[in-house]
């Protein structure tokens, strides 16, 4: 006969999942590591899993104890398996943007959970962090794991995780992006694969009001970067142990929006009924892929937990279309403008040693006010007409001068699925148009006046 002897031993060895429609027009090849498979239904199972079992081994968890944890819900249920299994209690606390779901499951699995404020600092007394380390203190032979700070958390995906991939990619992965949260499965992961192949990119999803890209970037922690924020599992106003900023090459900021809208394309065209925070990862690591990686490359992008944790928010429409999520317009992202824009579809570029006169000229015949500015492939400029105007009138010498000593910066290149609303704000007096990619890789420049037409054709 071939069983398990509890539930804990199915954790892991989750299946990798190609993705085959919202990645159209992304380079290489797009692999989902599935982690709603564990049976917790979150990757979180690894890690609660494996500060158990360490936290047993040091004494640090007794017999008939109390595990106590503050979490976003997965984590939570991660433990709650592994203490019926070895029979533990459980206390939770967890922040009130916490879904509906995620407290009803930690309840129907037996465990006690305490909902604190979110909109506080990570020290005041109120906060889950604060709320469950005064339970440890105040109650008896219990154990606090501490998820952000436990080494057992990315140890667990450095033996598990990492492992994993690398052999069911037989070593061809060359990138892997994950969402950071506590940083347990990016640090974990990326340090295993690393290992294996030093050349492997990692790519960590943030999102906004959290402090990780700026401190990557900078070394700086600014507090100016912390702002209430709706995704859950991504994202910190704290620097956690488990954070280790030397493995992650990259990082990418999502929206709300933006990853919410993605989970469920995510559900709609590749099946996947997944949560939150895997759209947000999807999202940022397609971003990124479409101008790094190339048509060899594999990446591989963990999708953290199931939908069920979700019904009551991103997967209620009228939850969506409260907070403005779900655009109603015809027109409804970069695609959409695309596939209406009259003409032939070829870009009219202009070589960067060709001179200001020789621009001009191509403006007036193509009656287009921008022009972007290329180097062979490669874009490395831009021309607006009414800045070309201005610089003349102070010097005539300027249309024989070349393109490269009058240009502007590049235009922005935007996701194809960018909705009007995001294109709107990017797109500005200084900055009249973006560029994009369509599915076979093809630039095209979207302007103020695609905008315009847009919004006011319903």
């Amino acid at each position: 006969m071939h069983y398990y002897n509890s539930i804990i031993e199915t954790i892991g060895d989750t299946p990798l999942v190609k993705l085959n429609s919202v990645n159209k027009g992304v380079p290489g090849t797009i692999l989902v590591k599935v982690e709603y498979f564990n049976p917790g239904n979150s990757m979180k199972d690894r890690m609660a899993l494996k500060m158990i079992e360490d936290a047993e081994k040091r004494g640090d968890l007794k017999p008939g104890g109390t595990i106590i944890e503050g979490t976003s819900g997965n984590t939570g249920m991660g433990l709650a398996l592994g203490a019926i299994a070895k029979g533990y209690k459980c206390i939770f606390t967890l922040a009130d943007k916490q879904s509906q779901e995620k407290i009803d499951i930690l309840k129907a699995v037996g465990a006690e959970v305490i909902v604190c404020p979110t909109n506080v600092e990570p020290d005041d007394p109120r906060s889950y962090y604060s709320v469950a380390s005064k339970l440890n203190k105040d109650i008896e032979n219990s154990y606090y794991p501490n998820q952000y700070d436990n080494t057992s958390n990315a140890q667990a995906h450095y033996e598990t995780t990492g492992p994993e991939i690398w052999r069911d990619t037989e070593g061809k992965i060359t990138h892997w992006a994950a969402g950071v949260g506590t940083g347990g499965s990016m640090c974990g992961t990326s340090k295993y694969l690393k290992e294996q192949n030093p050349e492997v990119v990692s790519v960590g999803i943030d999102t906004y009001g959290s402090v990780f890209k700026k401190y990557k970037e900078t070394g700086v922690f600014d507090e100016k970067e912390i702002y209430p924020y709706l995704t859950e599992g991504i994202g910190e106003d704290i620097l956690p142990k488990n954070v280790d900023f030397s493995v992650i090459d990259h990082f990418v900021k999502v929206t709300d929006k933006d990853g919410a809208i993605m989970t469920r394309r995510l559900a709609r065209e590749e099946g996947m009924f997944c949560g939150w925070s895997c759209g947000s990862a999807v999202a940022g690591a397609l971003d990124w892929a479409k101008e790094n990686m190339s048509d060899d490359d594999v990446m591989v992008i963990i999708l953290p937990d199931h939908g069920t944790r979700y019904l009551g928010k991103i997967y209620n429409d009228d939850w969506m279309q409260a907070r403005g999520f779900v655009e109603e317009r015809e027109f409804e992202t970069a695609a959409d403008i695309l596939a209406h824009q009259n003409g032939n579809g070829n870009l009219t570029t202009i070589a960067q040693t060709a001179t200001v006169g020789d621009a001009i000229r191509m403006m007036t015949a193509n009656s287009i006010s921008q022009l972007p500015v290329v180097d062979g492939d490669n874009f490395v400029g831009s021309l607006i007409d009414s800045k070309l105007l201005a610089q003349m009138i102070g010097d005539e010498t300027l249309q024989s001068k070349p393109v490269s000593e009058v240009m502007d910066k590049p235009f922005q290149f935007v996701p194809l699925d960018n909705t009007l609303d995001v294109l709107s704000s990017v797109i500005t007096k200084d900055n009249p148009a973006v560029m994009v990619r369509d599915e076979n890789r093809a630039p095209h420049i979207i302007t103020q006046h695609d905008i315009l037409k847009a919004m006011t054709s319903n």
